[in-house]
């Protein structure tokens, strides 16, 4: 893959991600509980949503982002039971890499086993966030797999906010727009994204006390 493109392709990926982290309007609330609060709008990318999901985790943002960070063998597969498995396909620099992501049949087997292939970028700012910034790309090493729908992210990412004051603690924000492609009933994906996003946070806090207390 051309690095030169790749990196220009990934810093847009990442202006528009950390766009979506400013802009507080037009979002509207599906899901709030045990301290997770997940909101969509409609996407640009696609015709469906991008969803934000916000929470609060006990760990300092290093911590919270050694359970999620894009490297093979990563804590990610050991923990996060929406990913079966993740590998990096190509490193291009250290901090940026194609990568296939595959995810188990989910909502009662309505949704089958997905794989995903991503330009993954990953940034630090200077306030001490740590982002993941991904979206889908064309591999070689990626064609389509058997037993695997191939599905699209679109601008997608995560971000891990220190909170001031409090050096244990972690603002976790997340984005998703997904396309899940294969013909699935707009209200299956509807229900399974915020359920999904809010399952994730505890699942990960789990993990951050699992791996480093």
């Amino acid at each position: 893959m051309d690095v030169s493109w790749a990196t220009q392709e990934s810093e847009a990926v990442a202006e528009k991600v950390l766009r979506y982290r400013r802009d507080e309007s037009g979002w509207k609330k599906c899901r709030e509980g045990n301290g997770v609060s997940v909101s969509w709008r409609p996407s640009e990318e696609f015709p469906g949503h991008l969803y934000r999901g916000e929470g609060i985790l006990c760990g300092t943002p290093e911590e919270v982002w050694d359970c999620i960070k894009p490297v093979a063998g990563g804590l990610r597969e050991k923990w996060d039971d929406n990913v079966t498995s993740f590998e990096i396909v190509q490193s291009i620099t250290d901090v940026l890499c194609v990568s296939r992501t595959s995810t188990p049949s989910a909502a009662m087997k309505l949704i089958s086993p997905r794989d995903f292939v991503d330009l993954v970028l990953v940034k630090k700012y200077e306030d001490g966030t740590i982002s993941s910034n991904a979206t889908h790309v064309e591999h070689p090493l990626c064609p389509p797999k058997p037993g695997f729908v191939r599905g699209f992210n679109h601008p997608c990412g995560c971000f891990c906010e220190p909170l001031p004051g409090e050096p244990n603690k972690t603002k976790l924000v997340t984005f998703f727009q997904t396309d899940l492609s294969g013909y699935l009933p707009q209200s299956v994906v509807d229900s399974f994204f915020p359920r999904s996003m809010a399952e994730f946070y505890p699942n990960l806090q789990k993990a951050v006390r699992k791996f480093h207390h």
